[in-house]
C-alpha cells in the first residue's frame, strides 16, 4: 500500500504542471524525441529533459536511447494507479451520497 501510494503521489505531482500534461497528450499520439517535445514549448533541451525525468520517476513515461537520440513514450500502464485511485474516490462519493439521502 505504501509503495502504491507513493507512486500515485508522484503521478499527481507530475500532472500538476501544464507543460508535463501537454507532453503526455503529445505522447498519446506516439513516440517523440526530447527535441520534438521541446520545440513547441520553445523550451531548452535541458528544461525538457527535467520534465521527462519527473514523468519517468512518476512512471508515466519511459525513454529509450537510440544512438545519440532519446525517444520518449507513454509507459504501458501509465495511468493504472491513478485510475484505481479515482475509482476508489468514486466509490467514496457514492457512500457520501447514500449517507446524505438517509438523513
Amino acid at each position: 500500500m505504501v509503495q502504491y501510494q507513493a507512486t500515485v503521489d508522484r503521478a499527481f505531482a507530475a500532472l500538476a504542471d501544464p507543460n508535463r500534461r501537454a507532453v503526455l497528450e503529445r505522447l498519446a499520439s506516439g513516440t517523440a524525441t526530447i527535441s520534438e517535445l521541446a520545440e513547441p514549448f520553445g523550451m531548452s533541451l535541458t528544461g525538457m529533459k527535467k520534465h521527462i525525468r519527473l514523468l519517468e520517476e512518476a512512471q508515466l513515461v519511459t525513454t529509450e536511447k537510440v544512438g545519440r537520440v532519446r525517444r520518449c513514450m507513454l509507459a504501458p500502464y501509465a495511468f493504472e494507479g491513478i485510475s484505481t485511485w479515482l475509482q476508489r474516490l468514486d466509490r467514496f462519493a457514492q457512500v457520501v451520497e447514500r449517507t446524505k439521502g438517509a438523513r
